[in-house]
């Protein structure tokens, strides 16, 4: 990857032509810069961008010099005296955190950085976006002063965008996984980014060739059986007594009633979305704002399945959705009668 072009001594002091808009650098693909902000809240996709610019620059020249400064805990002319030339020129990467707690010394003194940036520094500014803090500074970053560029990483809470995270983990270290081990792994760690990441690698480093469902079961078994998705999975392809015992494991595991109906809620209304449907997946999906995986998911899940019965399992649902919530005193009743009619496609028998 090429690095953006840095100012040289010989244009510093000179009026810059005006720039709205800096370029904006994917953080599977960073890009060292003078300057480069690191914006969002997602810690797992900024902590991999500040490290692809740390190893891009210290293949460039081992040498590198690295220094870490705290925005809210800063002491003046700290900026200044990290950035600035050693005797022998080595490169310099400074990395600092908590922008958006920033004290107002080091306001000052990086929004007057950026008019004159260090010749062979980066200097690496982590902003989550938690508050409005140091704004200045983002404005005159993202006008263009001080050449630098922005990774944004934004908060990943979708399940479509958990997939596509996990996904670009294998893609990016070109390794094969199948797409129902895929889903798999992405369901066993639906709520902590940070251990689907660490589980990805973990596969990567420890499988050779490609990753199928049955080494996903091996290593993430327990907690692909106690996945919501998984409940869910088993009651709609009809597997009553299955999906009832995947149910009972997942609740004694400590999972939350609540949740357990979010899953199999999304599932269903993504099958009555493509239902009657004789688009291309391709069209389909790029209509409904959906990936083309979902849509031949969900298509598969639809087989059996009519317009009477798909009805009745979303009016049970959201029946169960009320009673997990606080309108019944047994949400483990709700859940079971729930899970039976999706499974048996029939009307709960009291």
């Amino acid at each position: 990857m090429a690095a953006a072009p840095r100012r040289s001594s010989s244009t510093r002091g000179r009026a810059a032509a005006p720039r709205s808009v800096i370029p904006q650098v994917p953080w599977r693909d960073p890009q060292p810069a003078p300057i480069v902000l690191v914006s969002g809240p997602e810690e797992v996709c900024a902590e991999r961008a500040t490290a692809g610019i740390r190893d891009f620059l210290k293949a460039e020249d081992p040498s590198l010099e690295v220094s870490d400064i705290r925005a809210d805990d800063y002491t003046a002319g700290t900026l200044l005296a990290v950035t600035s030339p050693s005797l022998f020129g080595e490169p310099r990467l400074v990395r600092v955190s908590g922008v958006e707690r920033c004290s107002d010394v080091f306001l000052a003194e990086a929004v007057a950085y950026l008019a004159q940036p260090q010749e062979g520094a980066t200097v690496v500014l982590r902003h989550t976006g938690a508050s409005v803090r140091g704004k200045k500074l983002l404005d005159a970053v993202r006008a263009g002063e001080g050449d630098g560029v922005e990774i944004a990483c934004p908060a990943i809470k979708r399940d479509s965008d958990r997939y596509d995270f996990a996904a670009g983990e294998f893609s990016a270290a070109r390794r094969r996984i199948a797409p129902t081990a895929l889903r798999a792994l992405v369901s066993a760690f639906a709520d902590d980014l940070t251990e689907l990441a660490a589980a990805c690698q973990q596969l990567i480093a420890d499988v050779d060739g490609d990753i199928d469902d049955r080494i996903v079961e091996r290593y993430y078994g327990g907690r692909v059986e106690t996945s919501a998705f998984t409940v869910a999975d088993l009651a709609i392809a009809g597997r009553h007594g299955e999906a009832l015992v995947s149910l009972r494991h997942a609740l004694a595991s400590g999972a939350d009633p609540v949740p357990l109906v979010a899953a199999v809620a999304m599932k269903l209304r993504g099958m009555a979305r493509v239902a009657g449907s004789r688009e291309s997946s391709a069209a389909l999906a790029s209509r409904l704002g959906m990936k083309d995986w979902q849509v031949e998911r969900a298509r598969r899940d639809l087989v059996g399945w009519s317009q009477a019965t798909l009805g009745r399992a979303i009016q049970a649902t959201a029946r169960a959705d009320a009673e997990v919530k606080g309108a019944s005193r047994d949400a483990v009743f709700a859940l079971e009668r729930m899970v039976t009619v999706i499974a048996t496609r029939a009307p709960f028998a009291s």
